[in-house]
């Protein structure tokens, strides 16, 4: 696995409490090098409001989520842009899951239905929000509505209280 032609380098290391993933970078975040840079987007904003970081964090600041254990990686490394406009062979699903399988996370928390749906070999009618009946790898499985202003029509904040809830309790 080598990060050199990743558009946004993936954060990772042994003992994660959490593993956020995303489908693929906006076209924004892979110019900037920095998870969920677009400034519409909801995810910083939802992390600090879900109780998985102190404050919010600008999309720069990323690196320091590894402090809290948290780690973030995309489904589809080395392309950017809208799901939909993703060509077919962008998504590594073998790549993600030998990374699970090295970096053992304890949660895995999936940033879109698409994303777990790729991850997962699922389909995305399959899915609902929130915590999974199937584990990964032995990682708790979550699915989360995107923060993305492509998804602002079925974004809801529960399942990410819900998440929270749990990598707090956990401690």
């Amino acid at each position: 696995m080598t990060q050199a032609d990743y558009l946004v380098p993936d954060l990772l290391a042994p003992g994660l409490r959490l593993l956020l993933v995303g489908s693929a970078p906006s076209t924004i975040s892979a110019r900037a090098h920095a998870y969920y840079a677009n400034p519409q987007n909801k995810f910083w904003r939802t992390l600090h409001a879900a109780g998985l970081t102190p404050r919010q964090f600008a999309p720069r600041e990323y690196p320091t989520l590894l402090a809290l254990g948290i780690g973030l990686t995309d489904l589809a490394k080395r392309h950017a842009g809208a799901d939909a406009a993703l060509p077919k062979g962008a998504w590594d699903r073998a790549e993600f899951l030998a990374k699970v399988d090295l970096y053992r996370p304890a949660l895995v928390a999936f940033t879109s239905k698409r994303a777990a749906s790729e991850a997962l070999g699922l389909p995305t009618g399959k899915l609902t929000y929130g915590v999974q009946p199937q584990p990964l790898l032995g990682a708790e499985v979550w699915v989360l509505p995107s923060t993305s202003p492509l998804g602002d029509n079925h974004f809801t904040l529960e399942p990410w209280l819900a998440l929270g809830e749990r990598f707090n309790s956990a401690g």
